[in-house]
């Protein structure tokens, strides 16, 4: 293969994949000296010329001419006055010769090598970028098009072509994609894998909805509101804590907008996510009330020993406190960072409730204690949560739980 053709096709192949000039010359000059060390073990004593744009490619061989019985005759860079006189007849000793090496004299393999080397290389800086790029970008929303949509995974291309993915853990549960659709995710991060990046997106992360604010409320863009916590049961709710930094800006009002006009774009992005804007404070008392909103707390005790925190409700606002499926309490710990242990209030009119230690002939006492420590004391305060919130919130077994329960029933039952 002539060098033109090598050299021009290789730099036509550059150039689609955005190479720059610089890079381009080195990745050849790497390649070329590379085939040099194969054929004469060294290069220090090699020139290599090349231009890019015509095609050129020269690669001069240096040695210093010495006599026929010299010791040095084999060494890399000296040449022997009859050899030498075989390229030029006038040379003397002491002279430097410089000789032409022609692409084709390496051989026909050793070129066609060299052009392959040349494409992997170029794919391999490809690859390189791609990631330094996406690697660069992670916590930012992009927008890519949807191509495949697999079982475990949906495949995205984003403006320049590159393949992205959207795994099903990082997908909202409700998100259902078309091919050609347009999705709003962030970078989540960027493996390697078989010597590939792959670009792996998040819709269910905290951060995708802190860009979403950033983008439907120019008071968080422009950093007048931090956002000060996220915290998310991705597609069912979220609660959000804002703050802002000029006494005239209400950082609740101006997330929601005038009759929810900014958040409902945020809500319907997020498949009908229920999201709860908070002002952050740093009173602790008045930041776990509005954390447990839209609940209404009568009185509450920290204890910051053990990281948690007894709210005490009236009865009519326990249930609000705890939400569907524990979804308000436990976003309230996290936002917080405290558990939180709900107890009711009983007023005079209440129903009559049973507490605990009255079952302790059919419920061990260790038990009865486990769950007084989550603020479970009456056997109502017990069956108003859901068996998988008691799971999640004590060390109980859940056929320890069932068994609770189906005693605390029949309790009941009988009146």
């Amino acid at each position: 293969m002539d060098s033109s053709i090598l050299i021009e096709s290789f730099a036509e192949f550059a150039k689609n994949k955005n190479v720059d000039r610089p890079t381009m010359i080195r990745i050849l000059e790497d390649v070329f000296r590379t085939m040099i060390r194969k054929k004469y073990e060294v290069d220090d004593n090699f020139d290599i010329i090349i231009n890019a744009d015509k095609g050129d490619l020269e690669i001069w061989r240096f040695r210093e001419i010495v006599d026929d019985n010299s010791e040095d005759i084999w060494d890399y860079d000296k040449i022997s006055l009859t050899d030498a006189r075989l390229i030029e007849p006038d040379f003397e000793i002491g002279e430097e010769v410089s000789e032409e090496i022609k692409l084709l004299d390496f051989g026909r393999r050793a070129v066609m090598t060299a052009r392959q080397t040349l494409i992997q290389r170029i794919k391999d800086l490809e690859k390189d970028l791609l990631y330094q790029k996406y690697k660069d970008l992670v916590g930012e929303m992009i927008s890519a098009e949807v191509y495949q949509i697999l079982g475990r995974e949906v495949l995205l291309i984003d403006a320049e072509g590159n393949e992205i993915s959207l795994p099903k853990a990082e997908q909202i549960p409700k998100d259902r994609f078309r091919k050609g659709d347009s999705v709003r995710a962030i970078i989540d991060r960027v493996d390697m894998v078989n010597g590939s990046p792959k670009i792996i997106l998040s819709r269910t992360s905290g951060e995708f909805l802190e860009r979403l604010f950033e983008n439907e409320v120019p008071e968080v863009y422009d950093g007048l509101i931090t956002i000060k916590k996220v915290v998310r049961e991705p597609g069912e709710r979220a609660k959000v804590a804002v703050e802002s930094y000029d006494d005239r800006i209400d950082p609740v009002g101006a997330c929601v907008g005038m009759k929810g006009s900014r958040i409902h774009s945020i809500v319907r992005e997020l498949q009908n996510e229920n999201i709860d804007v908070i002002n952050f404070t740093d009173n602790m008392e008045l930041y776990i009330a509005r954390a447990l909103s839209p609940a209404k707390i009568t009185s509450m005790k920290i204890r910051d020993e053990d990281g948690r925190v007894s709210v005490f409700l009236k009865p009519d606002q326990v249930s609000l406190a705890i939400g569907k499926g524990g979804q308000n309490i436990k976003l309230a710990s996290k936002l917080v960072g405290l558990e939180i242990d709900v107890f009711r209030e009983l007023s005079e009119l209440e129903e009559e409730d049973v507490d605990l230690d009255e079952f302790s002939d059919e419920i061990d006492s260790w038990i009865i204690d486990e769950l007084k420590k989550i603020g479970l004391d009456t056997a109502k305060s017990v069956l108003a949560l859901s068996q998988e919130d008691i799971v999640r919130r004590t060390e109980l077994e859940e056929e320890t739980i069932k068994h609770v329960f189906g005693i605390l029933s029949q309790e009941f039952d009988k009146d």
